[in-house]
């Protein structure tokens, strides 16, 4: 019989955690959140809630207590084909590009250009060939679309040439209902799409402790709807949050902790994610790194809190602040990558990343899915196998001269040692110079280009691809 240890890292202790859900309850009490969407203020003045002088809504311990009492723990997401439950809840580490960039890196130049359609296409076409991609997202806003078409093109485009589940949002209060029919058009209505969720929608509050009228909206419509939503706090240190880390996790739980009470008081017992997207302001440059240590320490915390509540975590990672595919980018990818697998996390948004999350990269993207596949193998650790005898094995190689060939090494070698795909050279330098001496990016280059030759995801049923066709123009 085999059992593993799961490998993990924690910057935050019990009381500690403990200790942030009290303080963010406390803000709540006491300073209170400003909800721009009316639907949201009626919810909240109907609970008992009721804004102050200044504005802002005090949400009361008890509220919270019970919003939280009845948000699911576990949330299961399917496919385009309603197949392949992915169960979040647990530390699934699901993976899924980063979303809604709106450059895209050019290889033949190094030059970053605006996003169009036929790459949100290029895009899908790619993360349904990539396993360790478990979702997929709508990675870019096309810009050679007209404004209020944006948002439903790009998951237009992700619905007919992927089948993983998406991760998506709306930068337009008119089109969190038309995404919605979209995705019940293709599940073949509302119950469909609630008995088998296919998407989480990014609801995001605006720092400091804030609910605009577009995302409050979509989060308040996902939760009527029973389409997942996904809390992306964005706390940025010394800019729109307290300077230190525990300051930003605890503005991070407040603000979160508000969007769970607009979200359960719309649908009780809808399904919902504790994500973040927190950042460590670089005050020399008025940046916001994704890639920074303090960002990733930040969003680990986080998480730390979500578990503690009992909800399914959610951050980006795998992201790199570099504009090209060099040594930033790796260190920055990769450190994040093995990150996320020893934070455990359920859903990671960030492969394929650059320029603090606002450019996408084909290239990077499959560079990325192999930390994704290494992630998984770190997150697996060190499986025991008591069954086996070392001395009796160790007698056996001697005896024999080598282990190559003995049953024990034919029996366990593929299931212990993590194999790399083809962007990831590990030849020694002759042979690497004998085929051309290939860098890491022209690799990349040439799997993407095998990989868009592939046949991707079956078609949709015509009708239904003429119905999504039909929402988007509308």
């Amino acid at each position: 019989m085999t059992t593993a240890t799961t490998p993990r890292v924690r910057f935050l202790s019990s009381a500690a955690v403990r200790g942030v859900v009290g303080e963010a309850k406390r803000i709540l009490a006491e300073v209170g959140v400003r909800v721009e969407y009316a639907g949201a203020v009626e919810l909240l003045a109907g609970a008992g809630a009721v804004p102050g002088e200044d504005g802002r809504i005090r949400l009361f311990p008890g509220l919270v207590d019970r919003s939280l009492a009845t948000v699911p723990r576990e949330i299961v997401l399917y496919d385009r084909d309603g197949e392949n439950p992915l169960r979040l809840g647990a530390g699934a580490l699901a993976f899924a590009p980063g979303s809604a960039a709106l450059h895209v890196h050019e290889p033949a130049t190094g030059r970053l250009r605006p996003a169009v359609r036929e790459d949100c296409r290029r895009f899908a076409h790619l993360t349904e060939l990539l396993p360790a991609l478990a979702l997929q997202s709508t990675c870019v806003v096309p810009n050679d679309e007209p404004v209020e078409h944006q948002d439903r093109a790009r998951l237009r485009e992700a619905l007919v040439h992927c089948r993983k589940p998406i991760v998506t949002g709306t930068f337009a209060a008119r089109s969190f209902p038309v995404m919605a029919r979209m995705l019940e058009c293709v599940r073949g209505g509302p119950e469909g799409l609630r008995a088998k969720p296919l998407a989480i929608f990014d609801c995001c509050p605006t720092a400091p402790l804030a609910w605009s009228e577009l995302t409050c909206g979509a989060l308040a419509g996902s939760a009527e709807r029973g389409i997942p939503a996904e809390l992306i706090s964005m706390p940025m240190t010394g800019a729109t949050a307290p300077v230190t880390l525990i300051g930003a996790v605890v503005q991070h739980a407040a603000e979160s902790l508000s969007g769970v009470v607009i979200h359960q008081l719309a649908g009780p017992g809808a399904p919902l994610v504790w994500g973040a997207c927190a950042s460590a302001f670089d005050m020399r440059l008025g940046t916001a790194p994704l890639a920074a240590v303090e960002t990733l320490m930040i969003d680990c915390a986080a998480a730390e809190v979500g578990r503690h509540l009992g909800l399914p975590t959610h951050a980006y990672f795998t992201v790199s602040d570099a504009k090209i595919l060099d040594a930033q980018c790796g260190a920055e990818s990769g450190f994040g990558a093995a990150l996320a697998a020893l934070a455990g996390f359920d859903v990671i948004s960030g492969p394929g990343l650059l320029e603090l999350g606002n450019c996408q990269s084909l290239e990077k993207l499959v560079l990325d899915h192999e930390l994704c596949r290494q992630a998984h193998r770190l997150a697996a650790g060190i499986a025991l196998h008591p069954e086996n005898s070392l001395s009796g094995i160790l007698r056996d190689g001697l005896a024999a001269g080598r282990f190559l060939d003995l049953e024990h090494t034919l029996r366990h070698h593929r299931s212990e040692l993590h194999r790399p795909g083809p962007t990831v050279d590990r030849q020694v330098a002759g042979a690497w110079l004998a085929s051309g001496a290939p860098t890491a990016a022209q690799r990349a280059r040439a799997e993407v280009e095998r990989l868009l030759a592939a046949e991707g995801a079956p078609p949709l049923a015509a009708e239904v691809e003429a119905e999504l066709d039909r929402l988007v123009e509308a």
